[in-house]
């Protein structure tokens, strides 16, 4: 009854360890990537305003105009990126929708997709029901997790048609400089191979300046799909808003996508979007709050034994268990049932990262202390 495509996928390695978490009480969760500030208050009240004022019907297919010109003038403002509002930008119900219309607007059966690995857990997943192949770019620790240019080359020379980015990363929070970017993209611009970027944590760049993929050329800007959105740095998972740029031919098979699936993204949250654009100042006081709990984090984690590259961006730590000489899961299962402190296994995000946890410090700078506590008093039974 099912399809042998869908059955072939593994479910999300997230989500099957967190089942674990659920019920189990006084567990301090350092698993699930979302932030624990509310959506600022001028936010909500524009969506509680929206809502008094009956805004309860559908919305275009591409989304509220008055969004999609905020948008515009925004990326414009940020990074002198122009995207026509009417025909470059796609309004979606959260990147991860964004992201499935961007992968089945431009993946055919049998196309190759480099993806970048430790990854998110969604991208070979969508690129596998697609019927397509999945080239894994495999990063190391030891080069800060961040793409070999010769290994790049090694597979652009399959003839991908596709490669997903995804900076700040989502797991190990490793964002690329102006330069690096352009060195990705010298050798991109030798194939004809379209970049899917998901930049959902723009916000949460904590070292010098966020890039866009697509700001790097107007070629560059031409072949790629930029991804993003209100949930991460605007602390808006629950609105569920994302938004895709890209030429408008890209944008019109997207939409075709969307029409037929999701239909528009809710009126009253995207409403609230148009207000989070004016909340810079909510927004930077959060990064700030990120960065201090980054920085307590990484410190105390290397400190205890687990090698902790510093993350530039998003609110994850990607930490290495090889001196312990322990499987990932067994790790997360021995914290989480005699320390009660949930991670993530790292085979979450790629096989090859069985010695690794994903670690996010989106949490109080109280219970990142009680969880250093607890995650050294488990150490001193496993060494």
């Amino acid at each position: 009854m099912i399809s042998k495509i869908v059955e072939q996928v593994s479910p999300s390695g997230i989500r099957e360890f967190f089942d674990l978490v659920l019920g189990m009480p006084e567990v301090i969760s350092l698993g699930v990537g979302e932030p624990d500030f509310i959506s600022p208050w001028r936010v909500r009240e524009r969506a509680i305003t929206a809502l008094e004022e009956g805004m309860t019907s559908y919305t275009s297919n591409q989304g509220l105009f008055v969004l999609r010109r905020a948008i515009s003038n925004h990326l414009k403002k940020k990074y002198s990126l122009a995207y026509n509002p009417e025909e470059e930008i796609l309004i979606t119900a959260g990147v991860s929708e964004g992201f499935d219309l961007a992968v089945r607007t431009v993946v055919e059966p049998k196309d190759k997709v480099i993806v970048v690995s430790p990854y998110y857990v969604a991208y070979p997943a969508l690129v596998q029901i697609c019927s397509a192949k999945v080239l894994y770019l495999t990063t190391r620790q030891e080069d800060g997790f961040k793409i070999d240019p010769k290994q790049l080359s090694k597979l652009l020379s399959q003839n991908p048609k596709a490669i997903i980015l995804n900076y700040p990363s989502n797991p190990t929070g490793v964002t690329y400089s102006y330069e690096e970017l352009k060195e990705i993209w010298r050798l991109l611009s030798k194939k004809e191979v379209i970049v899917i970027s998901d930049e959902i944590y723009e916000e949460l760049t904590y070292e010098g300046s966020h890039h866009p993929f697509a700001s790097l050329s107007q070629k560059a800007k031409m072949r790629t799909v930029f991804l993003n959105g209100f949930s991460k740095g605007y602390a808006m998972t629950g609105f569920r808003v994302g938004y895709a740029c890209a030429n408008r031919r890209i944008i019109s098979a997207m939409n075709k996508i969307h029409s037929y699936s999701a239909l528009c993204a809710p009126i009253i949250s995207q409403l609230a979007a148009v207000e989070a654009l004016q909340a810079q100042r909510q927004v930077n006081q959060m990064r700030n709050e990120y960065k201090r709990r980054r920085d307590f984090i990484v410190k105390e984690l290397n400190r205890v034994g687990l090698s902790t590259v510093m993350p530039e961006g998003a609110f994850y730590c990607f930490s290495s268990l090889k001196k312990l000489k322990i499987k990932s899961m067994e790790f997360a299962k021995k914290l989480l049932y005699d320390q009660k402190v949930a991670v993530v296994p790292g085979t979450a995000f790629g096989k090859e990262f069985d010695c690794y946890v994903r670690i996010s410090y989106a949490n109080s700078l109280d219970n990142l202390k009680e969880s250093i506590v607890r995650i050294e008093a488990l150490l001193s039974k496993i060494c």
